[in-house]
């Protein structure tokens, strides 16, 4: 499965369509401005919220929350030791599950694995449209919302370090 993202070029508070390679609008991504803290909730194409996406308030790193009906289903900050390349730990909520996330963040080139099984690539390459990357679902039965949830949490967070 294909999406297309157009980045958010201003930022949080900023909504944005996900499309399918069809062109058909799937996800809205609807940033929150104005709160305490960054947040986002990822919604079906007739509004619907799927998934809500929040920073954690307390924490000694940047570490976004990812819940599905109020619930947390996975933490995504940064791993610690990576000194090459922009490295992600996303901890689902079943505590024994764990994804990374790696590669080049900022220029949209990054993998999503699960133990060492590719899950999704996220990659502006082979796209013609400006300020466009795509996320392809590579595992059939993998959760498409759930890893784009990721892919915008770790942009965000990857930009979010930029800046500071």
């Amino acid at each position: 499965m294909r999406f297309l993202v157009r980045d958010r070029l201003l930022g949080i508070g900023d909504d944005y369509w996900i499309e399918d390679d069809r062109g058909n609008k799937v996800f809205l991504v609807d940033g929150k401005a104005m709160r305490l803290r960054d947040t986002f909730e990822l919604k079906d194409a007739q509004g619907r919220v799927l998934i809500d996406i929040r920073q954690k308030m307390f924490a000694l790193r940047d570490t976004m929350v990812i819940e599905r009906d109020g619930q947390p289903i996975a933490r995504i900050r940064r791993k610690r030791l990576s000194l090459l390349r922009n490295h992600y730990r996303v901890a689902l909520a079943d505590g024994s599950t764990e994804l990374d996330v790696s590669g080049k963040i900022l220029d949209r080139e990054f993998a999503i694995e699960y133990d060492g099984e590719l899950l999704a690539v996220i990659s502006r390459r082979r796209l013609h449209v400006r300020e466009t990357y795509g996320v392809d679902v590579v595992r059939e039965d993998a959760d498409p919302a759930l890893l784009i949830a990721v892919a915008v949490c770790v942009i965000h967070l990857a930009e979010k370090e930029r800046e500071d």
